[in-house]
């Protein structure tokens, strides 16, 4: 499955790394690629080992608000 998660508080670089390595740790997820420009995350993950819910949990760990 392939979703788009809004992200705030991404504001350089370090952030985008950051929120990608967090996410990519999650079991299941396939890639992960954020853009500052948009505030978001692009995600693809196996529904059947990763739940979204757990791939925003991630992002918000790594100290990020998700919508």
């Amino acid at each position: 499955m392939k979703t788009i998660i809004k992200v705030k508080g991404m504001s350089c670089g370090g952030c985008k790394m950051g929120v990608e390595h967090a996410v990519k740790k999650v079991p299941g997820v396939v890639s992960a690629e954020a853009s500052l420009e948009k505030a978001e995350l692009a995600v693809e993950f196996d529904e059947k080992k990763a739940a979204l819910s757990d791939i925003k949990a991630a992002v918000v760990t790594a100290g990020f608000e998700t919508e």
